[in-house]
């Protein structure tokens, strides 16, 4: 299946995408994308439905982020090959983890806001996990019975903030607008082969990332065995798992994002976004 959050930003409501791609409202069957619904027994609950039955909603809808109730993003950073070696870092022995404010969260076409005092804007595609259960000291074995499904991420970047402030990631990671996430929530059984799904982003048309999956360093079953040992993950927590080469921090002259840019990215079988760059109010 594939799930989706549409209207008006704190005012979403549940959907799905039928097989003809009409969205069809999930209102009168659930409350959200959220909690239990993500469940096993929730989800084989919405794919038992008779879509066609379903109200249909005007496609000109705005999309919200494909999941509720998020309490955390746990990300992953350096988990691709490639992109560490254009970071000039060495391939981590263990996930690098680090936090992102959850008033992050967007959805997949919203505007990205270039933060006050921003001189280095980013973007990183990136393949985002969806957890459906909770999970706390998983086994690897068992980690993929914890997930929901997967979307695309963007996880946005301000490179000064992350890097020359101080502190933790944390800081260029959590302006409001960095986390694109959807269009849809992909349930495991039609995701497809997650260790192998191409990815790209572009930049006013530019090719920018040209990737695919298979070279993360951690796959998604670890990383959900290694991330459940040191916290607690519930449903509806996000696990952004790392970007492909061709971010702007990895060029020898850097195209930082700027108001008036247009950035569309996607994964294979898990949708697109597009969003325009505005400076923050």
């Amino acid at each position: 299946m594939k799930l989706m959050r549409v209207g008006e930003p704190g005012r979403e409501r549940p959907a799905l995408l039928d097989g003809d791609g009409v969205i069809r409202d999930l209102s009168d069957i659930v409350d959200d994308i959220a909690g239990d619904v993500l469940s096993p027994a929730g989800l084989a609950r919405l794919a038992a439905l008779d879509t066609a039955s379903l109200p249909a909603i005007d496609p000109a809808i705005r999309i919200g982020a494909c999941v509720g109730g998020v309490q955390k993003f746990a990300c992953v950073g350096l988990n691709y090959a490639d992109h560490a070696a254009e970071a000039g870092m060495p391939v981590p022995d263990e996930p690098v983890l680090f936090g992102k404010a959850i008033s992050a969260l967007c959805g997949p076409n919203d505007e990205i806001e270039q933060p006050v005092g921003s001189t280095k804007l980013d973007y990183e595609v990136e393949l985002a996990v969806i957890i459906g259960t909770r999970a706390k000291n998983v086994t690897e074995a068992e980690a993929m019975d914890h997930v929901a499904g997967f979307a695309v991420f963007n996880d946005v970047s301000e490179r000064e903030f992350q890097i020359h402030r101080g502190g933790q990631w944390i800081k260029g990671k959590s302006h409001d607008t960095f986390g694109p996430l959807g269009p849809w929530l992909v349930t495991r059984d039609e995701a497809g082969d997650i260790g192998n799904l191409g990815m790209f982003l572009d930049v006013n048309g530019g090719r920018r990332q040209t990737g695919s999956t298979r070279t993360m360093i951690f796959g998604v079953a670890h990383l959900v065995s290694y991330i459940s040992r040191f916290m607690t993950l519930e449903p509806g927590d996000v696990i952004p798992t790392g970007t492909p080469p061709g971010v702007a921090l990895g060029m020898k002259e850097p195209a930082w994002l700027k108001p008036g840019d247009v950035v569309e990215l996607g994964i294979d079988g898990l949708g697109r976004q597009r969003q325009v760059v505005v400076p923050a109010a």
